[in-house]
């Protein structure tokens, strides 16, 4: 059986046996694709040490899309490890099939800095949810999407996917995460307030939660056909894409006058921030995120660490005069 066989039957276990998301899956077919055709190998045996070593001397040359000061960088090495991860995770289904391969062990994962926070002020985050017009319904939908980002610490993706039948009798709701995990996250009053007042508005009967508004978001009986000309939008293509919710951030926080990039993550690390600095518990907080592990929620702590900060203010300068 060659690599490209192998590599099909790998995604399918993937998918199959391990659940992972359709979004996974591509990825994972990317990083293996491109060692592929950078390998020219058929055999899984003809991989070793040294297809290895040129290989990630291949990938550190590469350019990223990514670009600063009108020229392109190389890929950064958190970028290099997935396409490793993806490797060693595909070696080591090969030799679950008994099939002989280069070890997955031999594969060591670049050393990468420590992971930094882009975080926004309280007073810079204030500015950004009050920031949508409130008086159309364009304004309620994103003053309800910012208010339940920050409530409840949901990624793009999970807020994509919610159903308009959210329940707002109750201060809680269920989601299903990242790795098909299910987690319960909760509805402050301000964000159960401004979907509700969002809701009330909408004249469709889209099952999503958050569509997109216009003209042609009318009642049922008047919907027009489908049409892919900018802006129209027929039944059942009004759900809004992660892309969509990160240009509708983006505005916002232009709007509000913030000159640092805001992303619907850099609200999620608020969310954290938030928990962590008023003295929630690193544990409740890995839940609340959906963390698998609490090494990814840790990254939080050196910003919000309150005892270091009481030591600094209670003995750092008594000396001077």
């Amino acid at each position: 059986m060659n690599l490209e066989q192998l590599k099909r039957q790998y995604l399918e276990y993937l998918e199959i046996e391990k659940g992972r998301g359709l979004k996974t899956i591509a990825n994972y077919d990317r990083y293996l694709t491109r060692f592929l055709d950078y390998s020219k190998l058929t055999d899984p045996k003809d991989i070793t040490d040294n297809t290895l070593r040129e290989y990630r001397l291949w990938l550190n040359r590469q350019e990223s899309r990514e670009v600063t000061d009108g020229r392109k960088e190389n890929l950064k090495k958190n970028t290099q490890n997935y396409y490793l991860i993806a490797l060693r995770s595909f070696l080591k289904y090969i030799i679950r099939r008994n099939i002989k391969t280069l070890s997955p062990e031999r594969i060591e994962l670049a050393k990468v800095g420590e992971r930094s926070l882009d975080l926004i002020t309280p007073d810079e985050l204030n500015r950004l949810i009050n920031a949508p017009d409130t008086s159309e319904l364009k304004g309620l939908r994103d003053r309800a999407i910012l208010e339940l980002f920050f409530s409840t610490g949901l990624r793009v993706s999970e807020l994509c996917s919610l159903p308009r039948d959210i329940s707002l009798k109750s201060d809680e709701f269920s989601i299903r995460g990242k790795g098909g995990k299910i987690r319960v996250v909760f509805l402050s009053g301000d964000a159960k307030t401004a979907i509700k007042n969002y809701l009330d508005k909408r004249q469709d009967m889209d099952d999503a939660l958050f569509i997109r508004i216009s003209p042609f978001n009318l009642p049922p009986t008047t919907y027009p056909p489908a049409t892919t000309a900018v802006g129209h939008v027929g039944r059942g293509n009004l759900r809004l894409t992660p892309r969509s919710i990160e240009r509708i951030v983006k505005y916002y926080a232009i709007k509000a006058g913030i000159s640092k990039k805001v992303t619907p993550h850099v609200i999620r690390h608020c969310f954290a921030t938030d928990l962590l600095s008023n003295g929630a518990d690193l544990r409740s907080v890995q839940a609340l995120l959906g963390h698998s592990n609490i090494t990814t929620t840790q990254i939080y702590t050196h910003v919000t660490d309150k005892q270091l900060r009481d030591v600094h203010k209670n003995f750092h300068g008594r000396g001077r005069k």
